[in-house]
């Protein structure tokens, strides 16, 4: 049975790969027909700016807020003890499906080059309704790639309200141990009010997600300071009512419908002035030392002003673990900082290869005002350079809805999503298409 099992694996990896390839192939046809002005209206964002002044790191700076411990005490004496990852994915009610059972469209939303080498849908009853946000995984969590029994991909989503602020947010934990089978099932995100008495849910599209050590780090869109939240993994409560409510409600305590709601246990605060910089996209770089967390800024296309990237270091206090690393004051601030042309930024990473002497910054940037296809750009203080694609070498090759970027290290996988398309392909194909 188990040969049997595997041969049945095998030969769904081939139809999957062969699925992919002819969907790449059928996009980079269709790429030959983007017009030559269309090929370079993507501008070249030039050299990374470094910024060292203190007027201009200091905006850049996060206080932190931490939920006190009694707030969380009181949820789980109400609601009962809190559960890990392992529990929730051993109750996925949800299955993605792999690329060969989406639809065209749906696979539009994939990279021209390079082409992704896994990719799945989700279930469109499920999502409808929901806007895609940002991509993490137990990659990110520890460095052997697992978290308890098992390989995990958390993917957030955001209600579709019709407002920019966006409605509720979601995480959705799928189990990654068979790639041939990837159920999950979903937790509300949200955040302790009234003393612990009760939770409000967290109203904001999720721009960047990282899960670090036993935390999830998630920035949130405009709206308020408080641009980014934190989760403890192991400390998801169940809803004890199917209510599309949040919070307390007559009988029990509801998830918006949900089975599982995650509380806060910290946030950390913008600066009060107008050029504080709110992190959108966030990526782990574990090629520093400490490990760092990166942050992007989204810079509309037609705003007239730069685009600025930095780094936060990462605790190394068994006290603080999967925090930012703070001062006695609370205060977050970056170690390095860079200003950069691009606009329209929706994912970043930073990674040194071994022996480099500086990291190498990958951007991926959304089609902005234009229609089509995004860029994806590697970019460091010497100049930059973006995948190419089609007869005219145009650079618009990645998905359009550019969404965060997650390195997954034990398999050199960078993981993503855009539209209804969970994306990975390895860093080394990204690596070569800009050579």
């Amino acid at each position: 049975m188990k040969h049997r099992g595997r041969h049945r694996r095998r030969r769904r990896g081939r139809a999957l790969r062969a699925a992919l390839t002819g969907a790449a192939l059928a996009l980079t046809g269709a790429a030959t027909l983007i017009s030559a002005s269309q090929a370079t209206v993507a501008d070249d964002p030039g050299t990374l700016k470094p910024l060292t002044s203190a007027a201009e790191t200091d905006a850049l700076r996060l206080t932190e807020q931490r939920v006190p411990g009694p707030w969380l005490d009181r949820l789980s004496d109400a609601m009962g003890e809190p559960v890990g990852v392992d529990a929730v994915l051993d109750s996925a009610d949800r299955t993605l499906r792999d690329a060969a059972d989406c639809t065209a469209g749906e696979k539009e939303s994939l990279p021209v080059s390079p082409a992704a080498t896994r990719a799945y849908c989700w279930d469109e009853a499920d999502t409808e309704g929901w806007l895609p946000g940002a991509v993490t995984t137990s990659g990110d969590a520890d460095e052997d790639g697992t978290w308890g029994a098992h390989r995990v991909i958390v993917s957030a989503w955001t209600r579709d309200d019709g407002t920019p602020q966006g409605g509720l947010a979601r995480v959705s934990f799928v189990d990654a141990d068979d790639p041939d089978h990837l159920g999950y099932t979903s937790a509300l995100l949200a955040v302790p009010v009234d003393g612990g008495h009760d939770y409000r849910g967290l109203a904001s599209p999720v721009t960047g997600m990282v899960w670090y050590q036993d935390k999830l780090l998630v920035t949130t869109a405009a709206g308020d300071r408080d641009a980014l939240y934190v989760y403890e993994v192991d400390r998801v409560q169940r809803a004890t009512t199917a209510a599309a409510a949040v919070g307390r409600v007559p009988g029990g305590w509801a998830a918006g419908g949900h089975r599982y709601v995650l509380p806060a246990v910290a946030s950390y605060r913008l600066p009060d002035t107008d050029d504080a910089a709110r992190p959108g996209a966030i990526s782990l770089d574990r090629s520093t030392t400490p490990d760092s967390l990166v942050a992007s800024e989204r810079v509309a296309s037609d705003d007239d002003r730069p685009t600025r990237l930095w780094r936060y270091p990462l605790s190394t206090d068994p006290d603080r673990t999967g925090l930012p690393a703070t001062d006695s004051a609370g205060r977050l601030d970056a170690v390095e900082a860079y200003e950069t042309g691009a606009a329209e930024v929706g994912g970043v990473l930073s990674h040194r290869p071994a022996g480099a002497a500086r990291a190498d910054w990958y951007l991926d940037r959304s089609a902005g005002g234009h229609d089509g296809r995004g860029t994806l750009w590697r970019q460091d203080t010497e100049g930059a350079r973006a995948t190419e694609c089609g007869s005219d070498g145009s650079q618009r090759c990645w998905s359009g809805q550019a969404g965060s970027l997650s390195y997954w290290a034990r398999t050199g996988e960078v993981w993503s999503q855009s539209g209804s398309m969970l994306f990975a392909l390895p860093l080394r194909s990204i690596e070569d298409a800009l050579d």
